[in-house]
């Protein structure tokens, strides 16, 4: 397989499950638990194609899946769609748990996971690691006051697309910090004009 299709193969485990619950959501006339349904079978199909690809699977993708797998099983068991909304704060205040019990024990959990992409002091690495432990409370919180103040159109299309957006924009406001501490050596090399 080459190494193109592999990163096909990984862009569909990280984001089928995001993508098929509000597609299935409108095109079902708002259809709740035909929704949870397909993210229930797009979450375990999707770990399962990226443990069959990968041979492994990315602890993220493996505890978001697994989550989503969970929690829209018992969302169809119970017949409670309560169950699924509140899923997103739960891994939001999982994470943030995560990220500021790594501080706690003088680890920095985001160095584990990003430590070869970048190389940066270990204050910058706490500093990033607060920061997005923060982010995730702010995520988890605002997930509740969505499904509790929104219409339920509403809500998915905040759990689809809003959390993504305001985790990309929140992401790029860290830039300036990483800037000041990238080597040269660390940014790729100017293109050649011809």
């Amino acid at each position: 397989m080459t190494e193109q299709a592999r990163k096909w193969i990984r862009y569909g485990v990280d984001y089928a499950a995001i993508v098929v619950f509000p597609v299935v959501y409108f095109l079902t006339g708002k259809d709740f638990m035909k929704a949870t349904a397909a993210i229930v079978i797009a979450s375990v199909a999707a770990l399962l194609v990226g443990g069959l690809v990968e041979r492994r699977v990315a602890w993220l993708p493996l505890f978001v899946g697994g989550m989503a797998a969970l929690f829209g099983g018992l969302t169809l068991v119970f017949h409670d769609p309560r169950i699924m909304k509140v899923k997103s704060t739960v891994i939001h205040f999982v994470l943030a748990a995560v990220l500021f019990g790594g501080v706690a024990l003088k680890r920095n959990p985001l160095k584990l996971l990003l430590g070869q992409a970048l190389v940066l002091p270990d204050k910058v690495w706490r500093t990033l690691t607060i920061r997005f432990g923060l982010l995730y409370v702010v995520l988890g919180v605002a997930n509740i006051v969505i499904w509790q103040t929104q219409s339920e159109s509403v809500w998915v299309l905040f759990k689809t697309f809003g959390l993504e957006v305001v985790t990309v924009l929140f992401s790029l406001t860290q830039v300036p910090l990483l800037m000041k501490y990238m080597e040269p050596t660390d940014l790729p090399p100017p293109p050649e004009s011809d």
